[in-house]
């Protein structure tokens, strides 16, 4: 359920599950969640007959962006497995992944983001550089079918 204050939360504080109902530990541990949205959209419409010059606007479907994950690499191949399920074939593979915002102490969940029906489309690790310091990265990108706030 949203909680309303005057000031806007820290984007910092946020819990992620991948449909497995874990949200604690290395393998639901994001560094980064990009990218939630939805957007109506608008059909434009005219009767040949209408005595008007102008188009009427109507609500046509609705869409949702793509959301990308990022987390370092821990040696975790649950993301793997669940896209080897996709890609089989596996009709159970899609998930209900949430994503909760939380407050600064870490009581309260203030947002809730549920994509519905999601599969990994796209899995990528790396960049690799013998010469850097950065952490190894992966990144996922999700496809999900519906939206839900609480």
């Amino acid at each position: 359920m949203a909680i309303l204050r005057d000031r806007p939360y820290g984007q910092f504080n946020f819990l992620v599950d991948l449909g497995s109902g874990d949200t604690q530990g290395s393998q639901a541990g994001f560094q980064e969640v990009s990218g939630i949205g939805m957007e109506a959209v608008v059909i434009e419409y005219r009767n040949g007959n209408s005595k008007e010059n102008t188009v009427m606007k109507l609500t046509g479907l609705n869409k949702v962006s793509d959301v990308t994950l990022k987390r370092g690499i821990i040696g975790s191949l649950d993301l793997y497995a669940w896209l080897d399920q996709i890609r089989s074939g596996d009709q159970n593979a899609m998930r209900t992944v949430t994503i909760q915002l939380q407050n600064e102490d870490h009581s309260n969940v203030v947002q809730t983001w549920k994509l519905l029906r999601a599969r990994i489309i796209k899995h990528t690790s790396g960049p690799l550089n013998a010469k850097g310091t950065d952490v190894a990265m992966e990144e996922m990108v999700l496809a999900y079918e519906r939206l839900e706030m609480e």
